[in-house]
């Protein structure tokens, strides 16, 4: 598994894109000789060094959820995927391997550490976490009961503190873990910048967040099923929330399944793990107007049943982007495109 990360996230001009040093534009602009983040013009010596722009379509707006985006669609969604999740859906987009290296830097490096995993789910990033931390000092939210009855049905997480919540409007007090963790849960937020605005809030001074979530494609067909179905961040739009959320030393790492070979122009499921550190004590100096979406506002049944339908048919197509990629790898020699 193929991973980058870029830093120095503070000088970027957003959201003008981003430059990579030695860009491949037909891996997606993942870079193949330094791994660093650059503003795109830089002066050397008497030179203007210019380096490439990711050629990435634009997305639609965050401010407008996909058919799942909204808690309502997501909380019947998994509602039945938590029958399967650990079994078929993370094999495809969510390995061990992909887990661990994503929850590098997230510096858990002391046992004793205060850590809240929001959108826990069935607990898979969190047995990843207990490796590092006490499982006493973990705290698993999500929204679906569903999911967490998965989560608490496994040895390792028996002595975490499990609880239902919303990540947009967490119910911790302000200044009270030591990390924020956060692993496929983005995609489902109506409002990704609240619900970072959040992290920043929770956690001390020193804290680090570190969230994990997909990124957009590049392929057309890749793009209109990821538009149908919930978000797909850019890669420059989680750097600029973290950094309007008041974060610093923001960091990007890209992450991806082995057979994958570096390839993201159908956009990943797990695909990045960004993470920032809270410098300053109290809320995030961001001021947000009212949340998105209400869920305790009435919904019409059959808008409400056609964005379901829409919204789970387009998800088909990521269970099946992973076994084609799989048989790719399989069949184009190594060290080939694919």
């Amino acid at each position: 598994m193929a991973s980058s990360v870029f830093t120095g996230a503070e000088n970027l001009k957003l959201p003008s894109g981003l430059g990579f040093v030695g860009s491949n534009p037909y891996l997606g602009c993942f870079p193949t000789k330094k791994n660093v983040l650059v503003p795109c013009s830089r002066r050397l010596g008497t030179k203007i060094l210019t380096p490439p722009r990711c050629a990435l379509s634009a997305s639609r707006p965050a401010s407008q959820p996909r058919f799942i985006q909204h808690k309502k669609e997501a909380f019947w969604f998994y509602r039945f995927l938590s029958i399967v999740y650990d079994h078929i859906i993370n094999p495809g987009h969510w390995t061990e391997d992909m887990r661990d290296d994503a929850l590098e830097p997230a510096d858990l490096f002391d046992r004793k550490l205060k850590v809240v995993d929001v959108g826990g789910g069935t607990g898979f990033t969190t047995l990843g976490i207990v490796k590092h931390v006490d499982a006493k000092n973990v705290t698993i939210l999500d929204q679906s009961p569903h999911q967490l009855a998965k989560a608490k049905k496994k040895k390792a997480l028996k002595d975490c503190t499990i609880i239902e919540g919303d990540a947009e409007d967490l119910p911790f007090p302000t200044d009270y873990a030591d990390r924020y963790i956060s692993a496929g849960s983005i995609e489902y937020w109506p409002d990704p910048q609240r619900g970072i605005k959040e992290a920043y809030r929770v956690l001390k001074v020193g804290g680090k967040a570190c969230l994990i979530g997909p990124v957009y494609p590049t392929f057309w067909l890749s793009r209109f099923f990821a538009d149908v179905w919930m978000l797909f961040p850019k890669e420059e739009e989680y750097i600029e929330w973290f950094t309007k959320a008041g974060f610093k030393d923001v960091k990007l790492k890209r992450i991806g399944p082995k057979w994958y070979r570096g390839v993201r122009r159908h956009g990943l499921i797990m695909g990045c793990s960004v993470s920032g550190v809270k410098k300053f004590s109290g809320d995030s100096p961001l001021q947000l107007g009212p949340k998105v979406e209400d869920v305790k506002k009435p919904v019409n049944p059959f808008t409400f049943l056609l964005r379901f339908i829409l919204g789970t048919m387009a998800s088909i197509y990521y269970v099946l982007v992973p076994i084609y990629m799989w048989l790719k790898d399989l069949i184009v020699p190594k060290g080939m495109p694919i």
